[in-house]
């Protein structure tokens, strides 16, 4: 029987970001049915404005994350996107952006989230900027997800409303306060395991998973 891990995320949490490696090695995995559920953490309501104090929160704190998992964070990342005070830390744009992917090429959505998530932390893109997003799907070849998100549809915002629901309706059952978190659903039912086993070692998280 396959376990379905259900990956709850934010396209702008850099501890996901950190986490990304072992993500897609678990996606890889032939028993296991990994699903995307995006938590509109920082999305909307739950965006915010740049500022000095905030910058220097997130840059030590990516230092960390770093440090942690060789995830790397640029000096461009730190001073156009950090360094920009006054502009939106929201994760809306990037969020629909999956939301469109996972109707137009679902299989392809975890490839879109890492390019998200390299275009701001690598190549200091701000992916809280519609513009910079759709540009990011259309040189990727998401091309159908790009116009969908240049101009979406019922059917769009639908879709994403219900994925951003249901997640946050798990965290809720589940008592989850912060992104990344998994849940593991198989035979035995469905529990949440402990987040820090992201970023031990790859071996040690299947064991985790298969321990739960």
């Amino acid at each position: 029987m396959k376990t379905t891990i259900t990956y709850l995320f934010d396209p702008l949490c850099g501890w996901c970001y950190g986490a990304a490696p072992m993500i897609g090695k678990l996606s890889e995995q032939s028993d296991i049915t990994l699903v995307l559920a995006p938590s509109g953490l920082f999305s909307d309501s739950g965006g915010r404005v740049m500022d000095g104090a905030f910058a220097d929160y997130a840059w030590s704190n990516d230092q960390r994350i770093e440090k942690l998992t060789g995830q790397r964070f640029t000096p461009e990342y730190r001073s156009h996107i950090l360094g920009k005070p006054g502009s939106r830390f929201d994760s809306a744009a990037a969020t629909m952006a999956l939301s469109a992917v996972a109707m137009s090429a679902p299989e392809r959505e975890l490839d879109a989230l890492r390019l998200l998530q390299e275009a701001r932390y690598l190549h200091a893109q701000d992916t809280c900027d519609w513009s910079v997003v759709t540009t990011v799907l259309r040189n990727n070849n998401f091309n159908r997800a790009a116009d969908s998100l240049a101009s979406p549809d019922d059917a769009l915002r639908d879709r994403h409303r219900k994925r951003i629901r249901n997640a946050q309706e798990m965290m809720h059952s589940f008592g989850v306060q912060g992104v990344p978190a998994l849940i593991i659903s198989d035979g035995q039912g469905s529990r949440l395991l402990r987040s820090n086993a992201l970023y031990t070692n790859f071996d040690t998280l299947l064991g985790d998973i298969a321990a739960a």
